[in-house]
């Protein structure tokens, strides 16, 4: 079976497309100034293994996430590799593999190798249980992979007082020359369903965390000790955020800004920085969490590049400066403002 878009029209560039690009680029490249790095920032490693009950956030690279929801140690598109094909990694992980602590949940956006690593899943510890779009369990499970829920768009699986739900987007697939679209694409919404959202006190008002304004990565805003969180994986912009945007009250939007340029070639498979801040106005979500740049060169656009759009744009817009979450990697980001 042959995976669609719901934007039928929305398909994948052609060889001669790629060819095209590819001629482009070895020009373009040598123009582009990639010195600049996202920081890193120390892991708490102590406070992640210690932490059983406080939701956070934890930026590792690329779409690569640690989250802690009600007791679980959820990891999003785990990736830590050095090097993709001829790409090697721009900087660290936010903490190393090594330091991880034991995983619970697995989501799998899509089947890119930027986005499933089989060795980096395999090093992380513990009896995991993989979340993975429609075509995509058989292959896992040939890989080793015991337990392995398969998901279809809307589809949900609960997991200790955790609901996952698989939701559309805008993208394909492939890793072989034959398995085209062979399995779906998507994100994901995130949410405890064991008890009802508790707004803190703080709401959303806390102090600016942008990373070209203050250099201290701690003064985050708060949420609340239930935050419903989207993880977005990889898309176009399409119609399916303000869709996703009418079934669920998002507080936290994990959104790519990275990998658009040239647009006429990544337009219908990467939304740009402007695209990005678009969908998550779609999606009403409270806060946005700019991923999926900083880690690897994987288009023509640089890190830089990628934040001064998202910056002016969200001027542009009027968008309050707390509503920006820009994270280094390895910060935790405490979503009910645990002090600890």
């Amino acid at each position: 079976m042959r995976y669609e878009n719901l934007n039928t029209a929305a398909k994948v560039s052609s060889f001669k497309d790629l060819r095209k690009w590819r001629q482009e680029r070895s020009r373009k490249m040598k123009t582009k100034d990639f010195s600049y790095s996202v920081p890193n920032s120390t892991p708490d490693i102590s406070y992640l293994h210690q932490n059983a009950s406080q939701p956070s956030l934890t930026w590792i690279g690329h779409s690569t996430f640690l989250i802690q929801l009600a007791g679980l140690n959820i990891v999003t598109d785990p990736v830590w590799t050095n090097q993709l094909a001829m790409q090697k990694r721009l900087t660290p992980p936010g903490i190393p593999i090594a330091d991880m602590p034991p995983t619970d949940i697995v989501l799998i956006s899509h089947s890119h190798y930027d986005h499933l690593h089989i060795g980096s899943l395999k090093q992380l510890t513990s009896s995991k249980t993989l979340i993975v779009p429609v075509g995509l369990a058989s292959k896992m499970q040939r890989k080793g992979f015991s337990s392995v829920i398969e998901l279809n768009w809307w589809e949900s699986a609960t997991i200790g007082g955790v609901k996952f739900t698989f939701v559309p987007s805008q993208h394909w697939t492939r890793r072989t020359l034959t398995d085209t679209n062979s399995s779906h694409w998507g994100g994901y919404i995130i949410e405890r369903v064991d008890e009802k959202k508790g707004q803190s006190d703080a709401g959303g008002q806390a102090m600016e965390g942008q990373l070209h304004a203050n250099e201290s990565f701690h003064s985050r805003p708060v949420v609340h000790a239930s935050p419903t969180i989207y993880f977005a994986g990889d898309s176009g912009y399409f119609d399916g955020f303000k869709t996703i945007g009418e079934r669920f009250d998002i507080d936290v939007a994990l959104m790519p800004i990275g990998a658009y340029e040239p647009e006429w070639f990544m337009g219908t498979q990467h939304v740009t920085p402007e695209e990005a801040l678009q969908a998550y106005m779609d999606i009403g979500a409270q806060w946005f969490v700019p991923m999926h740049y900083g880690s690897f060169r994987l288009a023509d656009d640089t890190p830089r590049e990628a934040l001064d759009r998202l910056y002016a744009q969200q001027k542009k817009l009027g968008l309050g400066e707390s509503q920006l979450v820009v994270l280094p990697h390895g910060e935790t980001w405490r979503l009910n403002g645990d002090p600890r």
